[in-house]
């Protein structure tokens, strides 16, 4: 990751799953078998809590579960996780004022039984509270050590550079990286963020790389979605399976085809070529899938 000592694995994985329809057990033996294969990576959040989210819930279960997964090899991981979204009743619950953030890290290190946090996302823009403030208070978490970068995911190119603007106004330490919704068949981040980042030296960490499975090539036209898919699964958490998606993937198959590479392969490869792309975010939930 430029401008830091982070050195990350090309994949990262996802822990969105851990909990629902991942059970704990399991979740640790994915993330110690992705330890042991050379995946340093992994990307969690205060709010994730499996497929049982819903908006306001409490959250806590995938770093929860992470915490437990690390116990003894921290050393070997690279963890990021996020604040800002709704975890609670409350206005108090969620955001990126001063006060939630500061009271959100030292949750989310208690749950990952860790004194620092590698990399810490701002996990969406909350136009509601000053930039400034939301800035100050992960520039003094770094100085406080809780914190050793940190970054922002889901803000636009406008939106990124309305915060490094802030930065440089108060000589406070910039965002190190951004995670967009990115994807071959979501492709809008490559006319504006993309430059930009290039052009700031702030790495890309994209998720949704996949489009909810779509992109492994594993749903086809006229048939069911596959046992055990998050289409069959979590369908309000998939893409939907139309006409214009399916022609949508045909072509990409084609393009793949022309590469000497799987769908799934140009998927992940396709994404990696693009400039400032660092790593990509995969959720699994088997061990095959990730191997």
């Amino acid at each position: 990751i430029p401008n830091t000592s982070l050195s990350v694995s090309t994949l990262c994985l996802g822990t969105m799953t851990f909990g629902t329809p991942v059970p704990e057990a399991e979740a640790i033996a994915l993330a110690h078998w992705a330890l042991d294969h050379g995946i340093n990576f992994v990307d969690t959040a205060n709010m994730y809590e499996g497929y049982a989210r819903r908006i306001g819930s409490a959250g806590g279960v995938g770093e929860e579960i992470l915490g437990k997964a690390l116990r003894g090899r921290r050393a070997q991981a690279v963890i990021a996780t996020k604040v800002g979204m709704k975890i609670g009743p409350t206005e108090a619950d969620e955001g990126l004022s001063r006060a939630h953030i500061l009271r959100e890290i030292d949750r989310s290190l208690e749950r990952l039984q860790c004194e620092v946090v590698d990399l810490y996302y701002m996990h969406r823009p909350y136009p509601s509270v000053p930039l400034a403030d939301s800035v100050r208070a992960m520039h003094d978490l770094v100085d406080a050590g809780k914190i050793r970068y940190w970054a922002v995911s889901n803000f636009s190119s406008v939106e990124l550079m309305e915060l490094l603007a802030v930065c440089d106004a108060n000589h406070w330490r910039r965002p190190v990286a951004i995670q967009p919704a990115y994807s071959l068949l979501k492709r809008d981040i490559e006319a504006t963020l993309l430059p930009l980042c290039g052009q700031e030296q702030i790495a890309v960490i994209p998720y949704q790389v996949l489009q909810g499975g779509v992109l492994t090539g594993k749903y086809r036209v006229g048939e069911p979605a596959p046992a055990h898919s998050r289409a069959e699964e979590k369908p309000e958490w998939a893409p939907k399976l139309d006409e214009a998606l399916f022609s949508q993937l045909a072509a990409l198959e084609r393009e793949a085809a022309d590469r000497g590479r799987s769908l799934y392969q140009h998927a992940l490869q396709g994404l990696l070529e693009q400039q400032g792309v660092v790593s990509l975010i995969l959720g699994v939930k088997r061990q095959e899938q990730l191997a």
